[in-house]
Formats: structure tokens, C-alpha cells, sequence
């Protein structure tokens, strides 16, 4: 029997506890970009590191304004987003060689999002056959890098 270790998550499984609150308001206002994974920042939007990624370098451009579907944002801001969202993009390219993206807006508990109430883009990079069996027969992801890892590699590439 083969076994994966990621002794790395106990920290964050033995302190979990129920969020209060919007977790990209509470990061945005902390003023600790390291520990929040806060990659850049605009005026309108900013990049953050998903820490439940589906993949190694998957974030998110999240407006700044805690406000949960396209038709409340205002054109600049989705502007920001998009334009921190192609950052992302060249960024993870560089440094990961990602060989395409699934870049895209959950809105609504029932489209998917986790977060519903405020507004983000997902980018996710994407490589040839990055879904193999253990996606399709163990229902799991296996990321071979810890969060801070990809925090400094891609803070690097995107000039902070």
C-alpha cells in the first residue's frame, strides 16, 4: 500500500474552526500579505493564493469590494481583476510552465463557489495529463509543493 504524507497540513487541521466573516475582506484589511498569501495588489483588486488549490499555483483575482456578482461590480473593477488575472497568468507560465489555464467566475452556491459573497476569478493552471488516477479513482489531488513555497516562487515572478 502506497501512502501520502503531508505532515505539513496538520497545523492547519488541528486549528481549523469555523470562519467569521469574508475571508478575502478579513485577508485584504490584515495587512499581512505573507501569511494571507496576498500576491499583488491594485486599486480595485488584488491576487491570492486558493488555499484549497486544485492544482500547484491556483489563485484567485478578487475585487476588493465585498460584493457577490458581476452585475454589483463596477466595470473598473472587473477591469483590475482581469488585468491582475493575466499577470497571474504570465507569471505561472515562467515559473511553472503551466501549458494552459481554466480561468473562470463561480457565482452562486449553485455554480460551485465557495465563497459566494464576494466576487473573485479563479486561474488555474494546467498541464497535459495533470489528471490521472488519482483524481479519477481516489478522488484526490496530490500538490507537490506546501503554499508558501508557491507563495515565494510566484511573489518572485510577479516583482514583490
Amino acid at each position: 500500500m502506497n501512502r501520502l504524507w503531508a505532515p505539513w497540513r496538520m497545523t492547519y487541521v488541528g486549528g481549523s474552526s469555523a470562519a467569521v466573516g469574508c475571508i478575502f475582506c478579513h485577508a485584504l484589511a490584515a495587512g499581512d500579505d505573507a501569511k494571507y498569501f496576498i500576491l499583488q495588489r491594485s486599486s480595485r483588486a488584488f491576487l491570492i493564493l486558493n488555499a484549497y488549490p486544485y492544482t500547484p499555483g491556483h489563485l484567485m483575482a478578487v475585487i476588493n469590494r465585498h460584493v457577490g456578482a458581476l452585475t454589483e461590480a463596477a466595470a473598473e473593477e472587473l477591469a483590475d481583476a482581469m488585468a491582475l488575472a493575466g499577470r497571474a497568468t504570465a507569471a505561472l507560465t515562467d515559473e511553472y510552465r503551466a501549458e494552459g489555464f481554466n480561468i473562470g467566475v463561480n457565482q452562486g452556491r449553485v455554480a460551485g463557489a465557495g465563497i459566494e459573497g464576494h466576487l473573485h476569478v479563479h486561474v488555474v493552471p494546467r498541464w497535459n495529463g495533470d489528471t490521472n488516477f488519482m483524481t479519477t479513482l481516489g478522488e484526490s489531488r496530490v500538490l507537490p509543493e506546501a503554499l508558501d513555497a508557491t507563495y515565494t516562487r510566484l511573489k518572485g515572478r510577479l516583482g514583490g
